[in-house]
């Protein structure tokens, strides 16, 4: 029998392949019994309302629907999703305690931090992605920006004068806001929160002037008239708001952000585990009923293999690390 893969290292090299982890997952000896046995936990590493949050009820209500076994969620929140992140590579590799994964702590951490406490590509195994999940520029109404060209006009006419809200220091809409920050020229002032929840709560009531957040949570509030969309992160306009220009073509070429959201587990899980999971979750994205969901939503349903997956984050990590280099942001845990 192989020994099992280790839980954590404290180093984040962020060249290693995912491949090695996988291919120990295949080696690593079945739990015993049928899986699942148990109620499954799912770690959600933000504030309950975020994407994360959302994504993770959606997914585990289907698991639950699937297997007959209740899908726990227990949301820990804090520093960009990496308390969280770090919960859930401690955990033990059985398949019952699962993470809901992102951008942020999966892909971004690595470049924010140093002395990271957990390395994405060692103590973690890919197991599906889920969604990908557009982000919206969006201002208080009280700001007077209609346009991207407009509000970057005022950030430069008054540098530290405007403040952009985030889930977090090192989370997605943080990087996003510090990369808009460099590529504008301008110095928009970060107050981070500990969910994008309560970072879109206060720019409604006008503490917060700007923010990058999930299209699924500001969507409605747009609608509602109480914050005002000016632009989407994406490469291409969105499915679910197409009257909404990108970024890039508002007039600041070469931004694009389009964070995804996916299922990992410790290092160690066993194969088959992982393909179970793999599998039920494609099905569940392919459901009718959670297609409408992620429609309302704005979200695209991100299928495939855990090995695509793996891929997936292999990539963004060496992305993500130009993007945090080249804007110069820096974080401390």
């Amino acid at each position: 029998m192989s020994p099992a893969v280790p839980l954590r290292t404290r180093s984040c090299l962020l060249a290693a392949s995912l491949l090695v982890p996988l291919s120990a997952a295949s080696q690593a000896p079945a739990a015993s019994g049928a899986y699942p046995a148990k109620p499954i936990r799912i770690i959600v590493p933000f504030a309950p309302g975020g994407p994360n949050d959302v994504l993770a009820r959606l997914v585990g209500g289907k698991l639950t629907e699937a297997w007959g076994q209740p899908v726990l969620i227990d949301n820990r929140g804090g520093a960009g999703g990496t308390i969280g992140a770090e919960a859930g590579a401690r955990a033990p590799a059985d398949g019952y305690t699962l993470t809901m994964g992102g951008s942020s702590n999966l892909t971004v951490a690595p470049a924010l931090y140093p002395k990271l406490s957990y390395n994405p590509l060692k103590d973690f195994l890919p197991v599906s992605n889920v969604a990908r999940v557009p982000y919206l520029l969006v201002i208080n109404p009280r700001v007077p920006a209609k346009t991207v060209k407009e509000l970057v006009a005022i950030a430069r006419a008054k540098p530290g004068y405007l403040n952009y809200g985030s889930s977090g220091v090192g989370s997605m809409s943080s990087l996003a806001a510090e990369w808009f920050n460099a590529v504008a020229g301008t110095r928009v002032v970060h107050i981070p929160f500990k969910g994008t929840a309560p970072a879109l709560t206060e720019l409604m009531v006008g503490s917060v002037d700007l923010m990058m957040a999930d299209m699924g949570l500001a969507l409605a509030q747009v609608r509602a008239g109480k914050m005002r969309a000016i632009a989407v992160t994406t490469p291409r306009r969105s499915a679910g708001a197409p009257d909404i220009p990108t970024v890039a073509e508002s007039g600041l070429p070469g931004f694009e952000l389009s964070p995804w959201f996916g299922i990992v587990g410790p290092a160690g899980m066993p194969r088959e585990i992982i393909e179970r999971l793999n599998r039920e979750i494609n099905n569940a994205l392919k459901s009718a009923d959670l297609l409408k969901r992620f429609a309302d939503l704005g979200y695209e349903p991100a299928y495939g293999t855990a090995e695509q997956f793996a891929a997936e984050i292999r990539k963004d990590i060496e992305l993500y690390s130009r993007v945090v280099q080249k804007a110069g942001i820096k974080a401390e845990l």
